[in-house]
């Protein structure tokens, strides 16, 4: 039982804990991404309808995936 407070207490004041705003913004950018490409992927029988879109949209996904990713790490 003292093992236990004695760690409690030691995470308590151990280092501050790093703000995860922007994992936050990072996260819902591509969650709201997401949401809107199935909608318009729902409604387009083409979507994306040329090889640039296709790979534009795979680049700002891509991105997107990165940026998450790396502020989980950074502000884990």
């Amino acid at each position: 039982m003292h093992a236990l407070i004695a760690l409690i207490t030691a995470a308590e004041s151990g280092a501050e804990e790093s703000s995860k705003t922007a994992f936050y913004i990072c996260g819902g950018l591509l969650a709201a991404w997401a949401v809107v490409l199935s909608l318009i992927g729902m409604s387009s029988q083409t979507f994306p309808a040329t090889v640039a879109a296709k790979r534009g949209v795979i680049a700002i996904t891509g991105l997107f995936v990165i940026a998450a990713m790396a502020t989980a790490v950074i502000t884990a």
